[in-house]
């Protein structure tokens, strides 16, 4: 199974959390720019990304709260980094009881990268 079947696979089956900010996203609702999701990129594969802007958006469950799985994280953004891409994160926790936060966060993020 290759990368772009897993891609594919889990857009099949989004978490909560996933399909509720895919809901904005999607169809150039979020300030008139494309964005994929669960898209494979280098050998990861990126909850949201606008390729436009060169931004990632991750959703976090709380198993990346643990110390291998934040290591990892830290390494993939500096990684993606090295390439242009500024990954924004946002906890699923934040995500679930705050929505409207993280739509400001994730527009500040896109005015950031638009300039």
């Amino acid at each position: 199974m290759t990368l772009h079947d897993v891609a594919r696979a889990m857009r099949h089956k989004p978490t909560r959390s996933e399909d509720r900010l895919w809901q904005w996203l999607r169809d150039r609702r979020c300030s008139g720019y494309k964005s994929r999701r669960q898209h494979p990129l280098g050998g990861y594969i990126l909850d949201f990304y606008c390729p436009e802007l060169k931004l990632a958006i991750e959703v976090d469950g709380k198993h990346h709260e643990t110390a291998w799985v934040n290591e990892y994280d830290g390494a993939r953004s500096l990684e993606l980094g090295e390439h242009g891409i500024d990954v924004v994160r946002i906890p699923n926790e934040l995500l679930i009881r705050d929505y409207l936060t993280v739509i400001d966060i994730v527009q500040f993020a896109i005015k950031q990268r638009a300039k």
